[in-house]
């Protein structure tokens, strides 16, 4: 299993999310945070001078996803988040040794599988 952290531009949230659910990953959690890169903050003009500011605010966008799954989240939100511009963001991907529905006490796999929409079939 591995999680994903993506950190993009809070105005692209909605089209992230969306693509993602379009894909059938619909588990994911959402934190407010402020962050720099390249883009070293912004620098504004005011009347009494330049003003910057150092830490923009940013989204970070957690998804724990099977193995085989996570080249397919990374690019569905890298494609999601993409403006072209400095500033879209980072993607991490980490590895989970485990995970545990509290609910249930699922673990690994088992857990996992709920963060995915399921495919409902009618039986005959």
């Amino acid at each position: 299993m591995k999680k994903v952290e993506a950190i993009i531009r809070e105005e692209k949230f909605e089209a992230v999310k969306k693509a993602l659910e379009d894909r059938g990953f619909i588990g994911l959690t959402v934190t407010e945070v402020k962050g720099r890169g390249q883009q070293k903050g912004l620098l504004l003009q005011w009347r009494a001078g330049e003003y910057r500011v150092e830490f923009l605010p940013k989204l970070k966008i957690e998804v724990v996803v099977s193995d085989k799954d996570c080249q397919t989240v990374m690019d569905t939100i890298c494609a999601a988040a993409r403006t072209g511009d400095i500033g879209d963001g980072m993607i991490f991907v980490m590895p989970v040794e485990q995970m545990c529905r509290v609910r249930t006490g699922e673990t690994g796999e088992a857990a996992l599988n709920h963060n995915k929409k399921q495919s409902v079939t009618q039986g005959v």
